[in-house]
């Protein structure tokens, strides 16, 4: 049984993997414009301006780069405990952490695939300090006067072994929503979008062309205008930041879209879809065909995934 939509209120943060953590941390500060927010050890605690939670990422020292954590608050503590009772339900399993600064305990499980994903209710609203004061007391933080000036973390993108099994488990554990997918000529499904809330999409899996499992094929972070996307690649080639494609519009979701690289190798994706919401409560699953994806981008630019489909690397 599908439980009931709304448990999970919204992605709270994601967890970066980086081998190079002060290249990483001047990145997302110096050209996304994010503030640091409190460093432990080898992790350190970066947020938007707009996020009212203690941070938006995390980052932490590695060897290889990658995904850590996905966390997700949930709309209540007892929304928190129904979640549990479906993971556990379903035969899944985890465990409980108070391991992150302004939030409470968090309840540790995995996807199918081996993406680790965080549960919490508990958060502390972020107060800023007098130097980051906003002027309007309905933000919690003043814009930033540097790099892009991000809004939001948007979404993940998983890559994923198995793309159908790991959005069951979003659907039918999490409460999540589809809106729109691949399915290829064979009748595999490629890559799957769902959502928790209002917007088109919070989560994403897109079929691993290697096999593999647990890999990270990017995070987005949301601004506010097309042109900040178009300013964005301006002062990426300004400052050497790698784009890979882009700027360009999706055709699936129409999410106006930068790719780029940030130094401990992890993808970023910049995005505007602020004004695009599902608000329909039966929206229909809209299906992509293989010959419709090869078609590329809305104004014709060849997506990534079409060189995955074809079994050649993306160039990186």
């Amino acid at each position: 049984m599908t439980p009931p939509l709304g448990d999970i209120a919204h992605i709270g943060h994601a967890q970066l993997f980086t081998p190079d953590l002060d290249a990483s941390v001047a990145f997302f500060t110096d050209y996304l414009g994010l503030t640091v927010n409190g460093q432990d050890g080898d992790t350190a605690y970066l947020r938007t301006f707009d996020d009212y939670e203690h941070h938006s990422l995390v980052l932490t020292a590695r060897e290889q780069p990658g995904l850590g954590r996905l966390a997700l608050r949930t709309s209540s503590e007892e929304a928190l405990h129904r979640r549990i009772k479906a993971i556990e339900a379903a035969g899944g399993s985890g465990k409980w952490v108070e391991d992150e600064p302004g939030i409470g305990r968090l309840y540790l499980t995995t996807d199918p695939d081996g993406h680790e994903h965080a549960l919490y209710w508990e958060s502390e609203y972020h107060r800023a300090p007098a130097e980051l004061k906003p002027a309007l007391k309905n933000q919690p933080q003043a814009k930033p006067n540097r790099g892009v000036g991000v809004r939001r973390l948007d979404h993940v993108n998983f890559l994923a072994a198995d793309v159908l099994a790991n959005a069951e488990f979003q659907e039918q554990v999490l409460g999540a929503r589809p809106t729109e997918q691949i399915r290829l000529d064979s009748g595999k499904i490629a890559a799957r979008w769902l959502t928790f809330t209002d917007k088109s999409y919070d989560v994403v899996y897109t079929s691993d062309w290697t096999g593999s499992a647990g890999r990270l094929h990017h995070i987005a972070f949301a601004a506010d205008t097309r042109e900040d996307i178009l300013r964005a690649a301006d002062l990426a080639i300004d400052t050497g930041v790698f784009i890979e494609t882009g700027p360009h519009k999706h055709a699936i979701q129409q999410t106006f879209f930068l790719y780029v690289y940030e130094p401990g190798g992890n993808r970023i994706e910049l995005c505007n879809p602020l004004t695009r919401l599902v608000l329909a409560p039966d929206w229909p699953l809209i299906t992509w065909t293989e010959a419709e994806r090869a078609m590329g981008q809305a104004w014709g630019l060849k997506t990534i995934e079409s060189f995955h489909m074809h079994g050649t690397p993306p160039v990186l």
